[in-house]
């Protein structure tokens, strides 16, 4: 029983590893791929965005699906379409074909993400297993952050070969879980939504579209046609889960109240500290005029923090609620990121570091949380919507985050002054949201416990004349 833990633990840990390494590898590169592929403005907002559109129209369905149909084939044919994209990215004549080719990862590692976390659940049925292993999970997750920017440092120089090595690794973890993991499905009959899935997907997408052309203008026909089918597209597929029963999505299961604070601290570990996160490249080459490398090595600070506190998450107290651990997690990020909210031109890569630890260990502590309430939060047969859930609420959070900190840190021509003023303002914001989403998450916290409470009092009180007429 051990080895086939072991071996889960193996694959579902080596997917999320992948899937974050090919989302974060080309955010220190991007001057070096816009250049290579002659991408202009618009085209380079595309470049940064295309996967996170890609993993956010996928993650629910992929989740869906795998509970339906197979959790470990769709996560073998997420690892497939993977490999897919790193090749159109690796051949890409131009920006137009490496943007379709990273939307084409993103839909692959959504697979791997939603499946690799949701393979959990059926493997570890005690909450004492769940917590180590969804610790783990977290770890990679950072692990992934944290190697990433510096693999695309080290391959500045050709960042085609970058893609070479994510489709063999990609190949590699397609083998991994045809060979370590056995067929998990859900009891229900298998169906498809696809209406669902469509209203979904077109829903999405131009959501993220919208977000990421308005970071160019917020009032051209383009965006407002986008915002306005973002809105109909949403709306009709809430609507359409409604009447439907929960063919993607089971709307009954935001009754618990563990769920919407799940999903809730996703969004904001999304829109808050991973979206600073992967901006802080940019600000470092361009306004601390750092190199690719000093760059990654810096963020390497927060990510590598947060892969030891995600390990060291499962030590907590197991009386402490999931509820509680993320409350937490985000307080000590927001303190994390106060001195990085004044940064000069003439700042030292180095006075940014003992924040980025203070950020990075409450990141792991929300990350491994994260992961544990995902799967936990749901029914056993749900794992892979619960994990589609969570994921698409962070992914969503961050595609918008990151909009925010660029609007906010780029005016026109930018110079390291006003770069380095602008990422100073998005800090702020950063710190608001986590704090926002502690106070929310706490007071969700407070009302689950109160409302245990007094189903346990009515409980008792129907048992206790039972018992006295005995």
């Amino acid at each position: 029983m051990a080895s086939r833990t072991g071996a889960v633990l193996v694959a579902s840990g080596g997917a999320t590893l992948l899937a974050l390494f090919v989302f974060t590898a080309p955010l220190s590169i991007v001057p070096a791929v816009a250049g290579g592929l002659g991408a202009g403005a618009v085209a380079t907002s595309w470049i940064l965005s295309s996967m996170s559109l890609g993993l956010a129209v996928a993650l629910l369905p992929a989740g869906a699906v795998g509970d339906d149909f197979g959790r470990r084939r769709v996560f073998v044919a997420g690892a497939l379409v993977t490999a897919v994209g790193s090749v159109l990215c690796a051949v890409a004549p131009g920006p137009l074909t490496f943007i379709g080719g990273r939307v084409v990862e993103g839909l692959g590692s959504a697979a791997l993400i939603a499946c690799g976390l949701a393979v959990l659940g059926p493997a570890f049925p005690d909450a004492a297993g769940r917590a180590r292993a969804t610790g783990l999970w977290g770890a990679c997750l950072g692990a992934g952050i944290a190697i990433g920017p510096l693999a695309g440092a080290a391959l500045n120089h050709d960042w085609r070969v970058l893609y070479v090595v994510i489709t063999v690794l990609s190949l590699g973890v397609a083998v991994l879980g045809w060979v370590l993991l056995e067929e998990s499905v859900s009891a229900r009959a298998r169906t498809v939504d696809l209406p669902g899935a469509l209203l979904l997907g077109g829903g999405l997408a131009a959501l993220l579209a919208a977000l990421t052309e308005g970071r160019q203008g917020w009032t051209s026909p383009l965006e407002l046609t986008l915002v306005a089918a973002a809105v109909v597209l949403l709306a009709a597929f809430f609507a359409h889960q409604n009447s439907a029963g929960g063919g993607m999505l089971d709307l009954a299961l935001f009754r618990r109240p563990a769920l919407v604070s799940a999903t809730a601290g996703a969004f904001v570990a999304g829109a808050g500290v991973t979206a600073l996160m992967a901006f802080l490249g940019t600000m470092l080459e361009n306004g601390l005029a750092v190199s690719p490398l000093t760059a990654a090595l810096v963020v390497l600070g927060w990510s590598a923090t947060s892969v030891v506190s995600a390990l060291l998450t499962r030590r907590l107290p197991a009386t402490l609620s999931g509820g509680a651990r993320l409350s937490a997690g985000f307080v000590v990020v927001a303190a994390g990121l106060v001195p990085l909210a004044f940064v000069t031109p003439a700042s030292a890569p180095a006075a940014l570091l003992p924040g980025l630890v203070v950020a990075g260990f409450g990141t792991g502590v929300v990350n491994a949380s994260l992961g544990r309430e995902a799967v936990a939060s749901v029914p056993p047969h749900r794992a892979g919507m619960g994990s589609g859930i969570n994921n698409t609420s962070r992914y969503v959070g961050a595609a918008l985050g990151v909009t925010v900190v660029s609007v906010l840190a780029v005016h026109g021509t930018p110079t390291p002054a006003t770069l380095t003023a602008g990422w100073n303002t998005a800090v702020l914001v950063g710190i608001a949201v986590s704090l926002l989403g502690a106070a929310a998450i706490a007071a969700l916290t407070v009302r689950a416990k109160r409302a245990t409470a007094a189903v346990t009092r009515a409980a008792v009180e129907h048992i206790r004349p039972l018992g006295n007429g005995s």
